[in-house]
């Protein structure tokens, strides 16, 4: 059952699928759906897996640490 889904793209685009589509004898949305089905189909990494090894650990001495550290992990202390 097809539903109707609207999007928005920049204005420059529209001239450019339109004239994607025709030259592959399908419609607008027939060209976004399979450009969807394609992508769906396409094993994504997990979001872990993309940013593993990507961030550092945040020095002890750093002042933003020491305040988010006052801040959250004092709450764990209490009582």
């Amino acid at each position: 059952m097809k539903q109707k889904f609207t999007i928005t793209v920049d204005a420059e685009l529209v001239p450019v699928a339109k004239r994607l589509a025709r030259s592959r004898g399908i419609s607008p949305s027939s060209l976004v759906e399979e450009a969807l089905k394609e992508m769906a189909g396409k094993k994504m990494p997990s979001f872990a897996s993309r940013w593993r090894g990507k961030f550092r650990a945040a020095q002890r001495h750093d002042e933003r640490y020491e305040a988010l550290e006052k801040k959250y992990l004092a709450l764990n202390e209490r009582p």
